[in-house]
């Protein structure tokens, strides 16, 4: 067994906007929060850092820890992974100057066109629109459950 350690920031804008990430992943489509893999030698806030800044463009501050996995979950994308998710809110400067779609999976037919390609665009959702069914992995519909019960 091998674990794959993963990083999410839950970023809200100024207009109570939560930004997800639409993305297809060797032929299937995710609606995920913006985030990725940790890389050897890196610390979990680094590595989030990182990967909006590779995804997005944004420089973020990180801020508070929201949750890590404590149960078993299997990777949908490898049998042989286990998954555990860290999440953390982001904070980037206002105004956020980033390209974003309206509607989920924005993508052009070539982009989705190869079933080994990978395409992402990027999505505002307003806060009362968010619930457990704007994200599809299962850890993320958790955290959705928790951020909505907080606020």
């Amino acid at each position: 067994m091998t674990f794959s350690i993963r990083v999410y920031g839950i970023l809200i804008n100024s207009n109570r906007q939560l930004l997800v990430s639409d993305e297809f992943i060797r032929g299937n489509y995710f609606t995920k929060f913006p985030g990725g893999g940790l890389e050897f030698g890196e610390g979990t806030r680094d590595c989030l850092k990182r990967e909006f800044k590779e995804e997005t463009n944004l420089d973020i501050t990180i801020g508070e820890h929201i949750y890590t996995t404590d149960f078993f979950q299997i990777s949908a994308f490898n049998q042989q992974h286990q998954i555990i998710s860290i999440y953390y809110y982001a904070h980037a400067l206002e105004p956020i100057q980033l390209k974003t779609a309206t509607k989920p999976f924005d993508f052009l037919p070539d982009q989705v066109a190869d079933k080994t390609a990978c395409a992402e665009s990027f999505r505002w959702v307003n806060w009362d629109d968010v619930n457990e069914d704007t994200v599809n992995l299962p850890i993320d519909k958790i955290v959705v459950k928790m951020l909505k019960a907080a606020k």
